[in-house]
């Protein structure tokens, strides 16, 4: 049976496929086709120093042990979503809606820019929105970003480990609570607990320094949609706009935007919400 849209969804900085766990439910219970993917240096394909499995995680070393996450390139995870968008659109026979959170952004911007011609909108989750030849970091130095609290999260130095290293094991109440704060501040202990545990220690850092590929002739050109994330900590709501004007302003055409009074994560503290949203876009 044809289905209404098909929806490649893509995680961001330090998760995986379960970000969309409660997501593709609701958006097959409307019709809609939906899949996740654990991106290169995710979830089950993460890589993590010998230290994080210690019980417990040895801190000294942990800070310390390059990182055998680093070597993963946005090139792979480019491909990597190229085939799966492939895959959907000889399947079923349709473009397909990319949808990226966080991190998540920079690899959907570069697959649209690959193959505009299998993609029918994009739609950014409080996710990196990047201007032509504009990187990750050079995006997140920014003054509107200057509140985003994810860097306080980080463990070592990252130009030595190779990696952005954050600490999921932490038995630390004051650095968890930091965790909840940045990522899940509307999720109740037991949900918080459960997103804690998709999480992987090492993003690797090089994937943060690679300039957006988009153009106006091919990017350009297709339907883009922003989530904001009201209350979002690690990209702040001043950040997500000034990213959207950027890119409107280069692009010559507008971002059609939208609302949640939520934190980053929207897919585990208000899954219904964030479907409806996205269906509407999708019969948009």
């Amino acid at each position: 049976m044809r289905t209404s849209n098909s929806f490649v969804l893509i995680h961001g900085a330090w998760h995986d496929h379960h970000s969309w766990d409660f997501i593709v439910p609701l958006l097959e219970e409307v019709g809609h086709y939906a899949t996740g993917i654990d991106l290169p240096g995710a979830g089950e394909l993460a890589q993590s120093p010998a230290s994080y499995f210690e019980n417990p995680v040895d801190l000294d070393a942990f800070a310390v042990q390059a990182s055998p996450n680093a070597f993963v390139t946005q090139e792979e995870r480019n491909e990597a979503v190229i085939d799966l968008v492939r895959e959907c659109y000889a399947e079923e026979d349709q473009k397909v809606i990319l949808v990226g959170h966080s991190l998540g952004g920079i690899t959907v911007s570069a697959v649209a820019e690959m193959i505009p011609n299998m993609v029918s909108m994009i739609i950014y989750l409080s996710a990196l929105l990047l201007p032509p030849q504009v990187s990750a970091f050079q995006m997140l130095s920014r003054k509107s970003m200057s509140q985003r609290m994810t860097p306080q999260l980080y463990v070592g130095d990252g130009e030595k480990t190779g990696a952005m290293r954050i600490n999921p094991k932490s038995t630390d109440p004051s650095y968890l609570d930091l965790v909840k704060q940045t990522f899940y501040g509307d999720l109740s202990d037991e949900e918080f607990r459960f997103a804690l545990s998709t999480l992987f220690p090492d993003e690797p850092i090089q994937v943060a320094t690679v300039p957006s590929p988009i153009t106006q002739k091919r990017f350009g050109r297709i339907p883009r949609h922003y989530i904001h994330c009201r209350n979002d900590k690690a990209y702040p709501l001043s950040g997500q706009r000034d990213m959207v004007h950027l890119v409107d302003k280069v692009m010559g055409n507008k971002t059609v935007v939208h609302m949640l009074e939520s934190s980053h994560s929207p897919f585990f503290s208000q899954p219904k919400a964030l479907a409806k949203i996205l269906d509407e876009i999708a019969q948009s």
